[in-house]
């Protein structure tokens, strides 16, 4: 996106010269003869140097376009710090001076103990014939929305309508992530044949 030299704000990226520049200091001058011009100090983000260019208020740059997605810190090792995506577990490596002083910030997390522990919530209930239909398996994504009857009471509707047991799976975990489940949804059905 083109933008107006006047525009340019530290913290921007630009692209400029083949490369990607991350500004790092802007003036804006008007002088008493002449135009008004901007005068910026830019960072390769690819190749770590330095540039002080003067672009006239009435030259354009290109503002990068840029998608941002989360990642989350990991570790480090002697040149880089390592990052994942908490979506899809990819990892990354970004150079340490890059990253500069603001890496200090990052804490390291010991994985010599477990960061989630599991308490799970188990029940051993003789299954009633003629009573018990079926078993309703599930993470506590489900559970942190939906009482136990709750979720019965869904999955026995679903089942009055006709619905196959995966398109009543789908939709207990549709309607858990509707009513505000933040957690993993999982589900599964399991039909009893009580003879």
């Amino acid at each position: 996106m083109k933008i107006n030299a006047g525009e340019i704000r530290v913290g921007m990226l630009l692209e400029y010269k083949n490369d990607l520049w991350q500004v790092l200091k802007t003036q804006h001058v008007k002088p008493g003869k002449g135009g008004a011009f901007a005068q910026v100090e830019m960072k390769s983000v690819g190749k770590n140097t330095k540039l002080n260019e003067r672009f006239r208020s009435s030259e354009t740059v290109e503002k990068a376009s840029l998608e941002e997605t989360d990642f989350n810190y990991l570790y480090d090792d002697e040149a880089n710090y390592i990052f994942m995506n908490p979506k899809t577990f990819d990892q990354i490596e970004i150079k340490k001076d890059i990253v500069g002083e603001k890496g200090k910030l990052m804490t390291d997390f010991s994985i010599s103990s477990p960061l989630v522990i599991p308490d799970p919530d188990v029940t051993c209930t003789k299954i009633k014939p003629n009573e018990d239909e079926f078993i309703i398996l599930a993470c506590d994504g489900l559970w942190d929305v939906l009482t136990s009857q709750e979720a019965v009471d869904l999955v026995k509707k679903d089942l009055l309508q006709g619905m196959s047991v995966d398109n009543i799976c789908e939709h207990l975990v549709n309607h858990a992530l509707q009513i505000g489940s933040r957690d993993n949804v999982t589900a599964m059905v399991v039909m009893l044949d009580v003879v």
